[in-house]
């Protein structure tokens, strides 16, 4: 009768330790990761409902925690139509530049190079700052109309390509009346030449610079005569100042 006690208590003390262990690891285990598919999913419906920062933390996570997934390539893209979408256009260009350096093969490169000129242009704002951006832009949608000519994307590369240019000569064109406005006739003459020479393109504002041009030609000219003059009668001045 004795032994069946101590049996019985044994097998209670068996039956809490294992209880036990099934509470520790309820509340001490770390939970089951999810799986490359589920953050994809969940990034996707992110997407969908415009939660643009939360899509950018699940891709994100699936890129590094799951680098070799069959998920991973389609949500590095997806990553930079995150960031484009909440109007973080340099972390959406330097993203799909990354796509391209590590996936120059792949089929999206056409949609790639077109976004990544999208990005780059509208990080242009205004006409008095520097033209880099677009300059990168149109390099972008050039090389997409160059490699890629039987994309759905080239008629709107360029139609892109035209607005840059436009951009660019419009820039141009506010450098060269600022350098006039400051009585500075040389170096707007030449500004204005440049403009003839390389926006031909553009003819509005390659007329306009003409005409602007010519003007400030002559500034620039009776500027210079002036400046003669002035050191003539200068040198005169001092001889007789001398004698």
């Amino acid at each position: 009768m004795l032994k069946i006690f101590f049996r019985s208590i044994a097998l209670a003390v068996c039956l809490w330790a294992t209880s036990g262990c099934g509470i520790i690891d309820m509340f001490y285990l770390p939970p089951a990761e999810d799986t490359a598919q589920e953050i994809f999913e969940a990034a996707n419906e992110a997407m969908s409902e415009k939660n643009y920062v939360r899509a950018v933390e699940l891709y994100n996570k699936l890129r590094d925690q799951y680098p070799f997934s069959p998920y991973t390539v389609d949500a590095e893209l997806s990553l930079g139509d995150a960031y484009f979408l909440d109007e973080e256009y340099d972390l959406s260009a330097e993203t799909y530049k990354d796509f391209e350096s590590l996936h120059p093969r792949n089929e999206a490169i056409p949609y790639v190079l077109y976004q990544t000129g999208m990005s780059l242009m509208k990080q242009f704002h205004s006409i008095d700052r520097a033209t880099t951006e677009l300059e990168e832009a149109y390099e972008c949608f050039d090389r997409l109309v160059q490699t890629y000519p039987d994309s759905p994307y080239v008629k709107s590369a360029q139609a892109n390509m035209l607005a840059c240019r436009k951009l660019m000569a419009e820039h141009e064109l506010y450098m060269a009346d600022v350098f006039r406005h400051m009585k500075k006739y040389g170096p707007a003459w030449r500004r204005y030449t440049y403009i003839e020479e390389n926006f031909k393109d553009i003819p509005e504002v390659e007329e306009h610079a003409r005409e602007k041009g010519l003007s400030t030609y002559h500034l620039y000219r009776a500027e210079q005569a002036a400046e003669v003059r002035d050191k003539r009668e200068g040198s005169w001045k001092d001889w007789f100042r001398w004698l």
